[in-house]
């Protein structure tokens, strides 16, 4: 199972990554085969806590635990190097707060009032296109890069903190803060909802998912081609009553996105991906909560627009 997400199209984060440890299966009325990606089946050469001969439970192994030495399975030794749940909460964090500081500075910093929202405005579409390529690199990386993942983070917050800025200021007062709230609460929603079953992500779900975002890509391509070349909003995709059932859909195609994330996270955690992984993890997520937030902007400035 893929997401929509590229940087989760790593091998860190798939059944057949090289690092799972555990996927030996057992033969039938046997112990599990040794494999090289199981160095601790039991019984493996090499592997100092395997079950002791019979008749000699100590030999081998002085150490060895009760239950080791009574024929239960033996336990694995505890490995290291692997991502873990605290590794994507930190690197998210991390990200999630460069994010959030630069938005900030840019807010306090770029004013939107009549004098400057011009050079502002032209300063936060300069972030958000370097930003874009900043993500388009990391993306096609094999190999996360912390220092290129906090950039796209520190860019992209230039960007959200002049349009938020503006559609606050000049728009809808307060529309920053609701957006931040509807952000959160929807990836709350979608956590609480995953964790509890209620949201099965399996092929059935990616396809659906896909194809919607496809369809909801493409038509907003269209629109924004009617709008360059016939002015106005295009096909009023973005505007009025069609503009908030967009907005709504987009709101949901993120909030699917955000399932698919966590289902990557938790295949990446099963299957024994390196730690070096969580930052690909951390990037995945602030990507589809960056697309949640806009499109909340988005509804919100529609909803209170004087058109």
């Amino acid at each position: 199972m893929r997401s929509r997400n590229p940087v989760f199209s790593r091998r860190g984060f798939s059944r057949d990554n090289g690092y799972a440890g555990f996927n030996a299966a057992p033969q039938a009325g046997g112990p599990a085969v040794a494999t090289q990606a199981n160095p601790y089946a039991q019984g493996a050469q090499g592997n100092p806590y395997a079950q002791p001969p019979a008749g000699n439970p100590y030999a081998q192994n002085p150490y060895a635990q009760p239950d080791q030495q009574f024929g239960a399975p033996p336990q694995a030794p505890a490995t290291t190097g692997r991502m873990t749940m605290d590794d994507v909460v930190i690197r998210t964090a991390s990200t999630l707060g460069v994010l959030v500081v630069t938005a900030a500075l840019a807010w306090a910093l770029l004013p939107v009032d009549d004098a400057n929202i011009s050079r502002s405005y032209g300063i936060g579409i300069g972030a958000a296109l370097i930003g874009m390529v900043l993500a388009l690199v990391q993306s096609f990386k094999r190999k996360p890069t912390p220092a290129l993942i906090l950039s796209y983070a520190a860019f992209e917050g230039v960007f959200l903190g002049v349009v938020s800025s503006v559609v606050d200021n000049r728009i809808a007062d307060g529309a920053a803060m609701q957006a931040v709230i509807g952000t959160m609460a929807v990836f709350a929603g979608v956590l609480i909802a995953y964790k509890a079953g209620w949201i099965r992500v399996n092929r059935r779900f990616y396809g659906f998912v896909m194809a919607a975002a496809l369809g909801f890509v493409f038509l907003m391509m269209v629109n924004l081609l009617f709008a360059v070349f016939g002015g106005g909003d295009g096909l009023g995709f973005r505007s009025g009553a069609l503009g908030v059932v967009f907005g709504i859909v987009g709101i949901i195609l993120g909030a699917c996105f955000l399932a698919l994330d966590f289902k990557q996270v938790e295949d990446g955690l099963a299957y024994g991906a390196p730690r070096e992984e969580a930052w690909f993890a951390a990037f995945g997520l602030t990507l589809t909560l960056v697309w949640i937030y806009l499109e909340f902007l988005r509804l919100i400035a529609i909803l209170n627009s004087n058109d």
